[in-house]
């Protein structure tokens, strides 16, 4: 077991069980998530970088398609709540090299492959949040938005309230409130991505200052994926935001990966491998 700020792991045959802490210094997002289980196959990678003042980080890395909630944040979620670092005190760093290596060899041939199911649960509802333009439930089977009387424009007055089975979707997409257009808008088949501002597209909530919040609307993101996935059996679609990586993200990411290969913490074949798929990234 590694206790590290704001999180448990503990290491398990088949999984790693994630405990975040509930106190208030902990990002919101762990304290909703609570506890969570992730099976090594769905696991990618596994590495021990240098952190911040005096520290170290475990960093887990889940396999393309393993996890609804990361696939509905699509890369938006900022450094310090992703759920998959966990940020130690400097001195215990040999005891995170062991940990870090006994779940490197854990991990399966397939984990350079995209998972063909969710292999991680996502929170089950029912869920809800305030957007700005009105209420987001989800109870399972339905997603509802219920338009504010001062929030909503008149084209989603016009619309009326909405109300889409799962089943009539193929995916979600979700920009964080944190972005100028943050939203969630779900996706039926043969839409593309906004074909409307999502303030005039009745599919979709608009986020605002104090509205949407990531430990609200990100969870929910997450739930409606998997209940689609569980209700068409097709893999859903969480629609991507951007383009390509920055390419100064990506030579930070090679250089720490560098800091792995040199400490002897990967071997030749696993920074060869990571290496070309950063670059592919560019």
């Amino acid at each position: 077991m590694l206790a590290g700020n704001h999180a448990t792991w503990e290491f398990e045959p088949d999984a790693v069980l994630i405990r975040f802490e509930r106190g208030i210094r902990a990002p919101k997002l762990f304290q909703t998530l609570r506890e969570r289980r992730i099976p090594h196959e769905a696991l990618a990678s596994v590495a021990l970088v240098p952190g911040r003042r005096g520290t170290v980080v475990l960093h887990a890395v889940p396999r393309a398609g393993a996890d609804p909630l990361m696939e509905a944040a699509a890369g938006q979620l900022k450094e310090g709540c992703d759920p998959y670092r966990l940020v130690l005190p400097a001195d215990r760093q040999t005891l995170a090299e062991y940990y870090a290596h006994e779940l490197r060899a854990r991990l399966g041939p397939e984990r350079d492959e995209p998972a063909e199911r969710f292999l991680v649960t996502a929170p089950e509802p029912p869920l809800h949040f305030k957007a700005y333009d009105g209420k987001a439930s989800f109870d399972g089977r339905n997603v509802s938005f219920r338009w504010s009387w001062t929030g909503a424009s008149t084209a989603k007055w016009k619309a009326g309230d909405q109300t889409v089975a799962v089943s009539e979707l193929s995916g979600v997409e979700w920009r964080s409130p944190d972005a100028p257009d943050g939203c969630l808008r779900l996706v039926r088949p043969g839409d593309e991505p906004l074909p409307v501002q999502a303030d005039q597209d009745p599919a979709a909530v608009v986020f605002g200052s104090g509205y949407g919040l990531v430990h609200e609307s990100l969870p929910f993101a997450a739930a409606v994926l998997q209940a689609v996935r569980n209700a068409t059996g097709a893999v859903p679609v969480p629609v991507r935001v951007g383009g390509r990586r920055d390419p100064a993200d990506i030579a930070d990411r090679i250089r720490h990966l560098g800091e792995l290969y040199q400490a002897g913490l990967v071997t030749d074949e696993e920074f060869s491998a990571k290496k070309a798929e950063l670059l592919a990234e560019l």
